[in-house]
């Protein structure tokens, strides 16, 4: 197992089921910082870090996702050794539906579950002008626009100059992705949705169900876009009830 993927983290031989998580464009794992926390003893949370940010903040960070799909992948294979399910949010959660089609091509464990949270479903039209070929300005204004970060940040001159660099290629991660048609998966879907998201609102969320086989349902929850910062108990009794990892852990615990 890669570690550079787990930001340093070890993976537990006592966890009875692991979830990883995927992050939004420009976040890293300090965006699950809290969900360990509220997960039973039996369950670890493992945010992982792409290159370019947090514990990675050396490294280039992918620009397309095939090649950041594979390495993941890759990484990935010795942690397979036990129930497992994906989360993505945003951009993490395309990178999610991805990963469990790569996944599936190889011989390993199959997710027991996939949650997309906050992506619109593969091959929906883009709404919004393209910003891995825009100006630092241009980028400054649309993340203003968003909502996610927070003034004081977009005003530091010395932070978003090691942002920037990776926000656009995360931008071009999702701007110059194509999706392929294939089978649906045979791994049941969550997706799940900010009621008042502007960015992508409910009604893009319905596409999902086609992209499996296995049975698919949809919560919304109150918020934008991010509302996952202010739902960390909520998402992980779904995320527990719909993976089946409830009846392998013990009951949760809320973070203080």
């Amino acid at each position: 197992m890669d570690r550079r993927w787990l930001a340093g983290r070890e993976l537990s031989p006592e966890a009875d089921f692991r979830l990883f998580c995927l992050p939004y464009a420009g976040g890293g794992a300090a965006v699950y910082r809290a969900w360990q926390e509220a997960a039973p003893a039996g369950v670890q949370v493992l945010a992982l870090e792409p290159p370019g940010r947090g514990t990675r903040l050396r490294e280039a960070p992918f620009r397309r996702v095939a090649p950041l799909i594979r390495s993941l992948a890759d990484a990935l294979t010795d942690a397979l050794d036990r129930p497992y399910a994906l989360f993505g949010h945003s951009m993490g959660g395309l990178l999610a539906f991805e990963l469990a089609r790569a996944l599936r091509r190889r011989p390993v464990r199959q997710p027991a579950h996939v949650f997309v949270s906050a992506a619109a479903s593969p091959g929906t039209a883009p709404t919004r002008p393209l910003l891995h070929c825009a100006t630092d300005d241009e980028i400054r204004r649309r993340l203003a626009e968003l909502g996610g970060t927070p003034p004081g940040l977009l005003d530091n001159v010395e932070l978003m100059e090691l942002m920037l660099p990776v926000l656009r290629a995360d931008f071009a991660v999702l701007e110059t992705y194509e999706y392929r048609s294939e089978a649906p998966l045979s791994v049941p879907l969550t997706v799940l949705g900010g009621r008042a998201d502007r960015i992508v609102p409910p009604k893009a969320l319905g596409g999902w169900q086609r992209h499996t086989s296995a049975g698919s349902r949809l919560c919304l929850f109150p918020g934008d876009h991010f509302f996952l910062h202010g739902a960390t108990a909520d998402l992980m009794s779904t995320v527990l009830r719909d993976s089946g990892a409830t009846a392998l852990a013990g009951p949760a615990r809320l973070p203080q």
